[in-house]
């Protein structure tokens, strides 16, 4: 049989595969086939493996992920080298679910950056215009999945890396709840941050794929058990209540279509039977952004303090100690990288800890709360999940700043360590809008119902325009 892997989800290849209208190998093969045919062009993938075997359904891995015996790079030439010698938990929960690696996805370096171009290999293309930006740093697995290279896929989410990509390529992206999921083998950018999730074409995929990877690690302390994982049904959202928080709906730089393409599909929600209402979170959008960008530059400090050319990766040779070290940074780190580190020692520096570090964690605390006081009147909140669609290749890429305002929307409930999906709910200028849903912890479920039931209604269709025939 003939298999579009353009519009192939995951729920439908396993009823194929159930059904043997399908074999384990000819799926592999259809998915390699449409990246041989699309993927020099897009450069989602850094590595690719072959077939297992196995009957399971394939998935691509975020080069952040370690994969036992498979080229981990985390998008960095200081980790060129690097094959890992045991899997990550995630890696390994989908393997005993039988999911088949397709390869590893390209990421802006070490997860540093919200559009892909900061890999040490080079970007990522958007799928639905080869010009733009797939979003990052989870660009690679966000761009594999819309082009039908990947059913699914793994990402890894900071301050928005799996939302904010997933948003530009029109797929569905889960951020969830910190702690849900083990970071154990994920290489490490920020830890009390970082958290893998899913990206798919669909709400119903995404809760699967979530409740294969989620619950408590013994060999990560941070995790906990999770509720029983529910796979949306429902099409309407009676007696749901949505909070529209105004400024994170009317913050600057947010383009009139996406504003128009959000609004619509608010008013969608109310046609489905939710309840909307206006909320506030002044302090969350304000103070944000500049509270992670010392909270994860400090984070970012510490753990790449590992990478000094005496245990793994890169080593260029020097006179001494010192200078060997000094001499693999140099060659191995790229520029995002060598700036957040610069930035978070600092931070983190004899005098300056409390004023900075210390004080952005107090104010993370007054963002949690913030949060926490909407939910009282609300269970999910909305906005849009970038400020914008897919910009240019290259447009950001000298402006640090400019990149940064990417996550502007997506970084308050990262540090409140709250859940968040995104889902395609239009388009503008012909490129694809993301709607977030953010919900309370341990509210994935919930997130889950009312994107499941948003999607329905909204009849997003996911193929990149450029490839319909």
């Amino acid at each position: 049989m003939t298999i579009d892997t353009l519009r192939l989800t995951a729920e439908r290849a396993h009823e194929l595969l159930s059904a043997k209208e399908l074999s384990g190998a000819e799926l592999f093969a259809a998915y390699r086939a449409a990246i041989d045919e699309r993927d020099p062009e897009l450069h989602c993938y850094l590595q690719l493996c072959d077939d297992p075997g196995g009957a399971g359904i394939p998935i691509a891995i975020k080069d952040v992920i370690g994969t036992k015996g498979v080229r981990t790079t985390a998008g960095s030439k200081i980790l060129e080298s690097y094959v890992p010698v045991y899997d990550a938990t995630v890696a390994a929960r989908c393997k005993e679910h039988g999911l088949r690696l397709l390869g590893k996805t390209n990421t802006d370096e070490f997860a540093m950056g919200s559009s892909t171009e900061n890999s040490a290999y080079g970007p990522t293309h958007n799928p639905w215009d080869p010009a733009r930006v797939p979003g990052g740093s989870g660009g690679g697995s966000a761009a594999a999945v819309a082009a039908g290279l990947a059913p699914w896929a793994l990402g890894s989410d900071t301050g928005g890396s799996i939302k904010q990509p997933s948003a530009l390529c029109g797929n569905v992206g889960l951020r969830p709840t910190y702690g849900t999921v083990s970071r154990y083998g994920v290489v490490a950018f920020a830890s009390s941050l970082d958290q893998v999730g899913p990206v798919a074409k669909t709400v119903r995929d995404c809760a699967f794929l979530y409740s294969v990877i989620s619950g408590r690690d013994e060999n990560d302390s941070t995790t906990v058990e999770v509720p029983a994982v529910e796979r949306p049904t429902a099409d309407d959202l009676k007696g749901v209540r949505i909070g529209v928080p105004r400024e994170l709906n009317e913050a600057e730089g947010i383009e009139p279509g996406v504003r128009d393409a959000v609004h619509a599909a608010i008013e969608q929600a109310a046609a489905l039977g939710a309840e909307i209402g206006e909320c506030s979170l002044p302090r969350s959008v304000e103070y944000g952004l500049p509270c992670y960008y010392l909270v994860a530059p400090a984070e970012a400090s510490s753990n790449l303090a590992r990478y000094d050319g005496a245990r793994y990766g890169l080593r260029t040779d020097g006179a001494d100690f010192r200078e060997m070290v000094m001499n693999t940074r140099h060659d191995g780190l790229g520029d995002e990288p060598k700036r957040r580190i610069m930035l978070g020692t600092y931070a983190l520096s004899s005098g300056y800890y409390e004023a900075y570090y210390g004080t952005a964690q107090k104010v993370r605390t007054v963002i949690k709360r913030e949060h926490d006081e909407a939910f009282e009147r609300f269970d999910v909140l909305v906005s849009p999940t970038s400020p914008t669609v897919a910009f240019e290749l290259g447009a950001k890429a000298d402006n640090p700043l400019a990149m940064y305002l990417s996550d502007l929307l997506t970084i308050p409930s990262c540090m409140a360590g709250l859940p968040g999906l995104s889902i395609p709910c239009g388009l503008s200028e012909g490129l694809p809008v993301g709607l977030q849903l953010v919900g309370p912890q341990f509210a994935e479920n919930t997130l889950f119902r009312v994107g499941h039931a948003l999607e329905l209604a909204l009849g997003f269709d996911f193929v990149p325009e450029r490839y319909r025939s």
